[in-house]
């Protein structure tokens, strides 16, 4: 390894795990929100939302995917959701930790959770192109590059 420089261990010399902690911790903010939404409005005004959305799509409303979400939307429901909306909060928030403290671990995690979302990201650029679905498919590509070569500073290569 001549040549190479040592992986520093600073958090502050890290720019880029901070900018992905900072993306993060918005994510996780955002979560919070829809849940503290989901909570305070109640399956009530989700179901006028998907009414909405069947009506103004044209769709079946005794038939179809909105139709079956319709049926699915109750109380005990809508409070599973904003548990799930809390837990990925949770994890957000750790994972922006982890990156803003340089740890190694939230660097493995930031980056398997971004690749996991690549195939959905191709998904909506296939369904729904347009300048959105490309930015959001190039901001986790760029997580997942920064992170992987983050990772392999601290593990160099054996010669």
């Amino acid at each position: 390894m001549t040549g190479d420089k040592p992986y520093n261990p600073d958090p502050h010399a890290h720019p880029g795990l901070h900018v992905i902690a900072l993306l993060e911790a918005a994510k996780a903010v955002l979560a919070l929100v829809a849940a503290a939404g989901l909570e305070i409005s109640g399956p009530a005004a989700l179901r006028h939302l998907v009414n909405s959305l069947i009506q103004r799509l044209g769709s079946d409303p005794e038939q179809g995917p909105l139709a079956m979400l319709l049926k699915l939307i109750t109380p005990h429901t809508v409070h599973l959701g904003a548990a799930v909306l809390v837990a990925y909060t949770l994890v957000r928030l750790l994972e922006a930790w982890g990156l803003w403290r340089a740890k190694v671990w939230a660097s493995w995690l930031g980056c398997i959770s971004a690749t996991l979302y690549l195939p959905l990201d191709i998904y909506a650029i296939v369904r729904h192109p347009g300048w959105a679905s490309w930015l959001v498919l190039g901001i986790n590509v760029l997580v997942v590059v920064v992170l992987a070569r983050d990772i392999g500073k601290r593990h160099p290569h054996r010669a």
